[in-house]
């Protein structure tokens, strides 16, 4: 796997998604049919902005794998605060919109939990500062499985021993809502996953347009549970070492 190092867009990665929003619903082949999105979930404050905006425009359903979170109470933690948003956000039941259409329920899909698999792909890569390759290959980790399960839906469908499954138009991630992540890094992560499965990524950058800011307002009415770390052990370290400096640059 190729590093690939930070830098500015080379995309206008919201533009390139209100294309796509705007060609399905011209599209007279696919009028009257939502895209479906599976949607890798980090956590709920950044689902929170994210399903707010996309909910207008995709059935979805949440893919909640983290095996980087380090401990299985924290991950926990994360998993029943993320159904207690879609559930009082009202999203977790079908719904009508301001337009009298059908809305489907948000559901959650949430792999078994194996903090393992993370540390294997982190091994040598320990000491590597926060969004430096680690990162990068914890991104590409959680994308391939959003992707793999979505070949194991499709493929469930096509076999007919999927009855009552869903398949998915697309798959994306509510990482680029974060200001300390790379939407330029993600999304091109996010198209090599994409191109290896054969399937379609979404391309995004959440946090434009004040999407962070949303986040925000709306983990503050929802009263939500907001970690100070991405999930790992190594984040959580880095974010307690600069909690101490700062604590000790004030006590000078």
């Amino acid at each position: 796997m190729e590093y690939i190092k930070p830098e500015p867009n080379t995309k206008n990665y919201k533009m390139l998604l209100d294309r796509i929003i705007e060609s399905w619903q011209k599209d007279p082949e696919k009028k009257g049919r939502r895209p479906k999105l599976l949607l890798h979930s980090c956590c709920a404050p950044c689902s929170s902005a994210v399903l707010d905006r996309m909910c207008r425009y995709f059935d979805i359903t949440l893919f909640y794998y983290n095996p980087n979170i380090s401990t299985k109470t924290e991950f926990d933690h994360r998993v029943s605060e993320l159904k207690r948003l879609i559930h009082e956000m009202g999203i977790d039941k079908e719904r009508m919109d301001e337009d009298g259409a059908l809305l489907g329920n948000v559901s959650v899909v949430v792999p078994e939990y194996d903090h393992r698999e993370f540390l294997e792909i982190a091994k040598g890569h320990e000491k590597d500062p926060e969004r430096g390759e680690r990162c990068h290959l914890c991104y590409r980790q959680r994308l391939e499985k959003t992707a793999e399960y979505m070949d194991t839906i499709r493929e469930a469908a096509e076999s007919g021993k999927g009855a009552g499954e869903t398949t998915y138009d697309y798959f994306c991630t509510t990482l680029t809502i974060s200001p300390m992540k790379s939407a330029e890094i993600l999304n091109r992560i996010g198209e090599e996953v994409g191109t290896d499965h054969g399937e379609a990524f979404l391309p995004s950058d959440f946090k434009k347009n004040g999407g962070y800011q949303k986040s925000i307002e709306l983990s503050r009415e929802y009263d939500l549970y907001r970690q100070d770390f991405c999930g790992c052990e190594f984040s959580k370290a880095a974010r307690e070492k600069e909690r101490e400096e700062r604590m000790a640059f004030r006590d000078k």
